[in-house]
């Protein structure tokens, strides 16, 4: 037996990805976007709406980064996305954040967070989407396995639960992506 709930924005899992930006003065601001992901091949997508500070940032600069919100930096992430830059100029620093400006782009790389995806604004559609071109992804040696990879449990990403408004941590391996499948073959 199933039990609607009608229409909702119920995706699983929801990366929380913090949007880093510098206004036209060079101040970093970052943003808790709940809405992202992958657009197409290095291409991400963000739903920003018109009036936040990171959207007009954007549109100014032309760049922006992204980066992934870890178990260790739930306060000062879940803080960048319930205040305000217009409200609070200075969000950046109260968040505890420290930027470090980007060798690719025009836009702030948060040293607190492990993993940044740093892009190009391709553009934004009239309904608010961002549309990024991805030109570097740098990561800290620390997230590193023995290979060089990125490891996820180092990483310790967060995801964010929906239904309940709650943050979750990552969960374990369960298969191998375009692999288990051929069993059945």
């Amino acid at each position: 037996m199933r039990k609607d709930f009608g229409a909702q924005t119920w995706l699983y899992p929801m990366p929380v990805l913090i949007v880093g930006t510098y206004d036209e003065n060079g101040v970093p601001n970052a943003m808790n976007a709940g809405w992202g992901g992958i657009y197409d091949v290095n291409q991400v997508v963000i739903s920003l709406a018109d009036d936040h500070k990171t959207t007009q940032n954007i549109k100014k600069t032309g760049a922006f980064t992204v980066s992934f919100a870890t178990a260790s930096t739930v306060v000062p992430c879940d803080y960048v996305g319930i205040v305000s830059a217009n409200e609070v100029p200075d969000k950046f620093e109260r968040a505890g954040f420290h930027a470090v400006k980007s060798e690719h782009v025009n836009a702030p790389i948060i040293k607190e967070l492990p993993l940044t995806v740093e892009c190009k604004l391709i553009k934004f559609n009239e309904d608010g989407i961002c549309i990024g071109e991805v030109v570097n992804v740098s990561a800290e040696e620390s997230i590193l396995d023995t290979n060089g990879k990125i490891d996820v449990q180092k990483l310790d990403p967060i995801l964010l639960d929906c239904v309940t408004y709650a943050y979750r941590r990552f969960g374990e391996k369960v298969g191998r992506a375009f692999s288990d499948g051929k069993k059945l073959r």
